[in-house]
């Protein structure tokens, strides 16, 4: 088994865009999550050429350097929790801790040091695009869309999407898909 690391992987249809390139390519895939990929080893150095060039086709980049895979990992899992839902009290640093197994200020400084931001800065702007999400669909009002991005309150989030769009969430709302960005740009 082989696991490999594929950069910009930011949604569900990533996922699926992915596991069509393997399989286009022959290449047994066991398991397709966000920036990862669990492959049978045996077809795979035969295919690297033609999955690589695929991959970079459609967006992605298949990562080979350590470095990347680890702030490939990270942006993944913080990508994935929010768009699965937070608690209120939701910790960053137990969170990575659980699922990476390093010391968080070490991961800390790494990523500050490759993406120019912090881990913090980071998901602060994944929470706020998946707010900006929310508040195009028109489905939830804005207390429940803090609730379910880990906000004490409606107040709270309106306060941080100020602060990082320029607007309230009432304005941008006005202006509707113009001021969003795709997740796997936002620095």
């Amino acid at each position: 088994m082989m696991k490999l690391f594929i950069k910009n992987m930011v949604c569900p249809r990533c996922i699926l865009s992915v596991q069509e390139i393997f399989k286009n390519a022959k290449v047994e895939v066991k398991n397709v999550s966000l920036g990862e990929v669990e492959i049978e080893e045996k077809n795979f150095s035969k295919k690297s050429k033609e999955i690589k060039a695929s991959l970079q086709a459609v967006g992605f980049e298949l990562l080979d350097d350590p470095t990347a895979q680890l702030i490939t990992k990270i942006k993944s899992l913080l990508i994935q929790q929010v768009q699965s839902g937070l608690e209120e009290h939701f910790s960053i640093q137990k969170f990575l801790k659980s699922k990476i197994f390093k010391d968080y200020s070490s991961l800390s400084k790494l990523f500050s040091e490759v993406e120019g931001i912090t881990i913090e800065q980071f998901f602060l702007l994944q929470k706020i695009e998946k707010a900006k999400e929310l508040i195009i669909y028109n489905e939830m009002p804005l207390f429940d869309i803090a609730n379910s991005l880990g906000y004490s309150s409606g107040q709270h989030l309106s306060s941080q999407f100020k602060r990082i769009t320029g607007m309230t969430p009432t304005q941008f709302k006005a202006i509707g898909n113009k001021g969003r960005k795709s997740i796997d740009n936002l620095n």
